[in-house]
This record gives C-alpha cells, structure tokens and sequence, in this order.
C-alpha cells in the first residue's frame, strides 16, 4: 500500500517528511524508481502542484499478489547469486511457480542495482542520509550485512529476523512469496489478512535488507502489526520464544493460503512447517499401561537447570522416569522415552533459562553455564536408533553406578577421620614420619643402652625410668624434677649464690617444633617403616582408584561418539543472547557467516566480526548476566549447500 512505499522512500533517501515524499510517488505515478530520481535530483524541489493531484496509481493500493518494485528487488543483488544456488538443498519444497519467480527477480535485480548506482551518484549529502551530515557513519561498506534500527525495546525482533534472514532458505522463500488474486479476493477473515499483511511487509524489510546502501534498515513497518498481536504493552520487551512462535504462526498461515490452492488443508506441502517444523514419537508406561503417540514440534524447549551442555538437556527431555517393567509395576508408576521421527531442515532448541521463584512470587533468570557445539548428531535421538541407543544408556546406567561407588571409595582415603575435621590420609602418615623424624628432645640408642647427651651417673636412673613407662617416654614431671636436682649438683658454688633457682625449660620450649620427647633408634626405625610402607600402599590405592574413575569418566564420554552415530550432523548457525534479569535486558545475536567463514554479531544497528571464543563468553552463561536463550541449528545438507561446497 501507499505507507509501505513512504516506508521504502524513507529508507532509500533518508527524507522523513512524509508529504513531501507522497508528493513525489505521486508526480512518479507510482513508480518508485522514478519517484526516487526526483528525490536525489541535484536540485529537487517539491513536485508541481499538479503533478500532486494526479490520479492514485496502482501501488497505492495493496500490493500483496503483486511484483515488488524495481529497487525492493535487489533482494537479488550479485552477492545474493549464491542464494539460488543455496536454495536447491529445498528445491522439492517449492513450487515450479516459485522457481520462475526467482528466476524473474534476479534478472530484475541487476536491472535496479545498475538504475541505483546511476541514481547515487546524483544524491545530496544530507538528502540521501538523512539528518546526520556524516554519511560514512551511515553508508554500507559493499556487501557488508546490515544492521536494524532499534525503535523502542525492539532488539528481540532485530535478534530473530536477522538469525532468519541469514537462512538462504528462508529468505528466498519470503521474497518470492505471492498469491493468485482470486485468493487474495477470498480471503475475508481478519487473522488471514493480517498475515498476508505482515508478509508482505516482511518480503520489503527483506529486499531492503540486500538492496539498501545504508548501514542499517528501520523495521518500524512489520512491527506495527506485530505489537497488536502481543498481549504485552508497547513498553515492555517480549520473550524471544514469544515472538519467534507468533512469527512461525503467522508465516505457516500466509503460506498456507498458497499451499490451498492445491492442497486444501495439508500442512505437509507448506514450505515454512517444512522448514521448521519435526516430529517425534513418545513411548511410555504411565499407571502400568503402556501409550504411544506422535508430535509435531517447531522450537524445542530445553530445561537448563541441572545440566552442564546441550547433549545432557537433551538426554534429559528424552527420557523421564523408569521405564523397566519389572520396577513399573511397583514402585515407579511413570516413565517414557521421546525418540524424534523427522528432523526439521533447522532445528531450533528454547533453553528455559527463566524460572518462577515462588517466595519472591516472581520470574528469575536462570545463569548458569551450559555448553554447546558448533556440532551436534542428532543420531543418539533418532527412533531409527532406538535399539542401540536403549543398549548404550544401559552400559551408560552401570558406568555411573560405577563411578559413584570408586568415587565414594576415593573419598574415604581424601577425608580421613572421625571428628568433624577430616584429611587427606596419606598426608596424615607424612606428618607422622615428618614428627618422628623431628630431632627429639632426648635420643635413645638401643645399641649404647645408657649413653645419652647427659652425664653417664645422672643418665642411668633416666633410661631405667624411661623403658619402665609402658610407652617408653618419661612422665615430664620427673624429667623436670631431675633436671633441677642435676642443675644444683653440678653448678659452682658462685653459680649457686649468685644465680636464683630456676627450673629449665619443658621439652616443647627448648624444641624448635612438635618432635618425640625421647625416642629409641629400634622405635623410630619400626615407626618409620611402617608408615612409610602403609603410605606406599595407600597412594597406590588412591592412584588406582583415580585410574579407574579416569578410564570409567572416559568411557562415559566417548558413548556416543560411535561412528555409526554421527551419521545426522547439524551445525550451529545462529545464537539468540540475552543479558539482564528476567523482566528486563537486551537481546541480540550471533550468526556464522557461511560465505565469510567467521561469526558476526548482529547488535541492533551494528554487525561486526566475532569469534568463537566471544560467543562462548556471551552464551554459555556462569560468568555474568548474558546466556544464550536460543539455539539455531542448520542440517549439515543445508550448511555445505550455503557454503557453496554441495
């Protein structure tokens, strides 16, 4: 319609006045080429009054069923060759119709990439880019990707289009979408016009997206008859789930009224649930009795909690509950197992990172970290791999009961003891050996008998006191009281006058640090050799306990990586970040470039280089507010087809 052009006017010049720029489609008779020339011309002026009164054109009507102008049909540009090309790993999901009309808007779109390169170099400065005199802010570096303006709390949507936009697949099939005008003229029902409204608003974003020379595009458009749709007020920000949901929704009906034409109510032909959309089969005892059944799903939702990465969430959701028969029909009542039946040429996982907290009696961001690969087999999943798989998560079941037993064992030697403070056992016998070997405050030597540091006449009552002790040291107070009668039996007479009595030091202050008061070489060589062998034996013990953790932990990673199950690979294409807390944040994403090899941050206007190791940073959550809140997988079909290697 008429306001869907001023959008596109706006967007390509950079003019905002809204009479201004109808003035001028109508002197062009709607042709928006035209009306842009008369726009950038040198000296444009505002059309003859006359030329303003001319009869509406056709374009100011609805233009759904109709060919996009010249200009919105670089949806094509050169860079977009690879589009087609891309599109044939889909080629039984479209129509013979589809096919030509793709044809058509690429030879049209080197028409108008060659009228807007005339056209350009005709433009002001301040005409063509707006208010803002710096038009390298604003103008597009070659084939770059563009950005989208963020007009109040509308980074979700920027989040969701661009990881859309960027699916070859996806984006072919909205430019080429069109309906015959008999079904365009039957179409009575509110909720059928306003998808088709919503498309074809959706189909101009896109080709501006490709064709425009500026950084950033503005979606105002499309937004406005999305907002109506959300329960939620302008203010707030919606759920990416939410929207990307209502969006699908939306997408699945246009294309729908298409797919009528043929197939009256079949889904199976709609391109969009083809694209998005899967099956799985869920088995299961529930009450003793067994049931079966089959669902379609588009995004499947992942719980975080209690996970560590993607494999173990979905390991998680695809089995619930005990599903032996023996254990069935006693203590445990339910279990069931999800096997999925067809996968989905994208495959969208929801991470529920949101929980209810019941005693503040509001949402909470879960922050946790989950991992997830660039890779992912779908095979462990598939239904055709049941029989292996149910073999695999039994040795896996026997594996786990395994390691818990070797680790509680482990954990017997590290926390030692009885009180509350426990340690490392083999510590404990070093700091055994360590004080024996400490020098003692006296040295026995079962080979002298009697000699020791003091003098043979006062050295003998002592030795017999100390073997008389039923563990071989002297009480202290006898070695102190000895050790005053030994002072003043042998100090000079000046000694005795001039210095007053005092009793010597204890054993522990004459020491430098804890050691054995006395101690027999026959003792400290028995001690020593026990404990050094029972340490010996201990830290083998220990050794062979981590050994057999470390090979068991091994054999549980390596389930899964059997060749016969890496047969369905899906490659991570877009992640959808969220930062904040659950009633507030922003939103935006990450995409693999295919052509580039390199991921870009799509960040409302901005679109720069990434890595790897800034999207771990950003999305596997545990460091800080931002996590990844939706996964978007391409078939590994999809991705060497884009990639131009199929």
């Amino acid at each position: 319609d008429c306001q869907m052009l001023l959008n596109q006017l706006k967007e390509i010049t950079g003019i905002q006045d809204s009479a201004f720029l109808h003035a001028a489609l109508k002197a062009a008779n709607g042709d928006l080429m035209e009306a842009v020339t008369f726009l950038t011309e040198e000296h444009a002026q505002e059309p003859a009054q006359d030329a303003a009164a001319a009869e509406p054109s056709a374009w100011e009507g609805s233009a759904v069923g109709k060919q996009l102008p010249q200009n919105v049909t670089t949806a094509l540009t050169p860079n977009s060759r690879a589009d087609v090309r891309a599109a044939d790993a889909f080629r039984p999901l479209e129509s013979p119709k589809a096919q030509a009309a793709e044809r058509d808007a690429a030879e049209r779109a080197q028409e108008a990439h060659a009228a807007e390169n005339k056209n350009r170099s005709k433009r002001k400065r301040c005409e063509v880019w707006g208010e803002n005199p710096k038009q390298n802010d604003w103008r597009r570096v070659g084939d770059w990707p563009v950005g989208m303006k963020n007009i109040g709390n509308t980074c979700w949507f920027s989040a969701v289009i661009q990881s859309l936009f960027q699916l070859p697949e996806f984006r072919r099939l909205v430019l080429g979408y069109s309906l015959p005008q008999n079904v365009l003229e039957s179409c009575c029902s509110r909720t059928g016009k306003r998808n088709i409204a919503f498309m074809q608003e959706l189909q101009c974003l896109f080709a501006l997206m490709l064709g425009t020379r500026r950084k950033f595009v503005d979606p105002s458009a499309a937004l406005e008859l999305l907002r109506d749709a959300f329960r939620s007020a302008e203010e707030q920000q919606q759920d990416v789930s939410e929207f990307t949901h209502k969006l699908l929704d939306w997408l699945e009906d246009a294309f729908q009224l298409a797919v009528n034409v043929k197939s009256p109510g079949d889904k199976s032909e709609n391109p969009m649930v083809q694209l998005f959309y899967g099956t799985f089969l869920t088995e299961g005892v529930h009450e003793g009795n067994t049931f079966s059944k089959i669902e379609t799903f588009g995004q499947y939702p992942l719980q975080v909690n209690g996970y560590r990465n993607l494999n173990e969430c979905l390991e998680g959701a695809m089995v619930e509950g005990e599903l032996d028969e023996a254990t069935a029909s006693q203590s445990v009542k339910y279990g069931q197992e999800r096997w999925f039946t067809k996968l989905p040429p994208v495959l969208t996982f929801e991470l529920s990172r949101f929980e209810f907290n019941q005693s503040l009696g509001q949402p909470e961001k879960i922050h946790t970290k989950l991992e997830f690969p660039q890779t992912i087999y779908m095979d462990r999943y598939l239904y055709c791999s049941k029989e292996l798989i149910q073999m695999k998560r039994e040795e896996m079941k026997r594996l786990k009961e395994k390691m818990v037993i070797l680790q509680q064992k482990l954990e017997r030697y590290m926390k030692y003891g009885s009180g509350p403070a426990r340690f490392p056992l083999p510590d404990m016998l070093q700091y055994v050996l360590e004080f024996i070997a400490a020098k003692p405050a006296v040295a026995v030597s079962s080979a002298q008998g009697s000699q020791t540091t003091l003098p043979q006449s006062q050295a003998k009552p002592r030795v017999l006191d100390v073997l008389s002790q039923p563990n071989g040291v002297l009480e202290r107070k006898d070695t102190r009281a000895e050790d005053a009668a030994f002072f003043l039996a042998n100090s000079s007479p000046q000694q005795k006058l001039s210095t007053p009595l005092q009793p010597p030091g204890s054993p522990a202050e004459t020491s430098e640090g804890p050691a054995p008061h006395v101690v027999s070489e026959e003792e400290l060589n028995l001690v020593r050799t026990c404990l050094q062998r029972w340490r010996n034996e201990i830290e083998q013990d220990v050794q062979d306990l981590k050994e057999s953790i470390a090979r068991t932990n091994l054999s549980i990673e390596q389930m899964y990586c059997d060749p016969l199950l890496q047969q369905v690979p899906y490659r991570l294409h877009a992640v959808l970040v969220h930062e904040g807390q659950a009633n507030a944040g922003h939103y935006w994403a990450y995409i693999y470039d295919q052509p580039r090899k390199s991921w870009l941050k799509y960040n409302d206007i901005s679109v720069t280089e990434s890595s790897w190791e800034e999207l771990e940073r950003d999305s596997f959550g545990g460091l800080k507010n931002a996590s990844a809140y939706c996964l978007m997988y391409i078939s590994d079909k999809v991705s060497r087809f884009v990639a131009g290697t199929g």
